[in-house]
């Protein structure tokens, strides 16, 4: 079996290399391949390799980016330190997967799996494209503080201590918890790419909420909801009937 190792780090690709011939002296190591920029340049060309092993975290990028630039028609295992929530996504998307350091016997049995498999090999493209997501949405880190003025001064605001953020008259501001007005110099828009999905939500054009700032919510006409915050606001807040279900989706998370 001809195999093509994507590793960055020389130890696991020599210990990989180690093992694989120690399962079976047939097996012939084609390339070891350090980085993303060197793996589409080698799949960008035809290779005889039947099986690749790629690690997802190499020194210039996720492996996983690989799959938007090349075509990989070769059965891959993925090799990886990465925790219980991407091992879910792989088993979602059926994609094999062994953990660091790596275990000879469950090497062996996955490689015994894509042998069996071969026939059916299917590129990995698409569901690359969904797992390059997933990492990419739980690698992001979000804005913890605003930087705002405060009279003749500038002062950093936490963001977890912003109740809500609101535009009017094409001004955004942000509210604390403790009822002080900033002004920032952003779209809402920006604002909301910018904070944490989970504690923040955009309820309506006007408005996002901290999740620690809903009190409670009545129902309105039409399916649509009110929204009772604190510090209160001089206006109701409304979420529309298209909006309801997200709104109660988030806050019942």
């Amino acid at each position: 079996m001809k195999v093509v190792i994507v590793e960055d780090e020389i130890a696991a690709s020599e210990n990989l290399t180690y093992i694989l011939n120690s399962i079976d002296d047939t097996i012939q190591v084609l390339k070891i391949l350090d980085s993303v920029k060197s793996a589409i340049t080698y799949f960008s060309k035809p290779s005889e390799a039947e099986l690749v092993f790629m690690d997802i975290h190499l020194a210039d990028g996720i492996s996983f980016e690989i799959f938007e630039k090349v075509t990989i028609n070769t059965p891959v295992i993925f090799t990886t330190a990465y925790d219980q929530y991407a091992i879910q996504a792989f088993k979602v998307n059926s994609i094999d997967y062994l953990l660091k350091p790596i275990d000879e016997e469950e090497l062996s049995h996955a490689i015994e799996k894509f042998k069996k498999t071969t026939k059916d090999i299917k590129p990995l493209n698409n569901q690359m494209e969904g797992m390059l997501a997933f990492l990419q949405a739980n690698n992001k880190t979000y804005k913890t503080s605003y930087l705002v003025q405060k009279r003749d001064e500038l002062i950093p605001v936490k963001t977890q201590d912003i109740a809500y953020f609101y535009i009017e008259t094409g001004i955004v501001k942000a509210i604390t918890f403790s009822n002080e007005a900033y002004i920032l110099n952003k779209k809402l828009e920006e604002v909301e790419e910018e904070i944490n999905p989970e504690n923040f939500h955009r309820v309506n054009r006007q408005f996002i909420l901290n999740r620690n700032s809903v009190t409670t919510i009545n129902f309105y006409f039409n399916s649509k909801l009110i929204i009772n915050v604190t510090p209160p606001f001089k206006e109701r807040i409304i979420a529309s009937k298209a909006k309801a279900s997200d709104v109660k989706n988030w806050l019942n998370t």
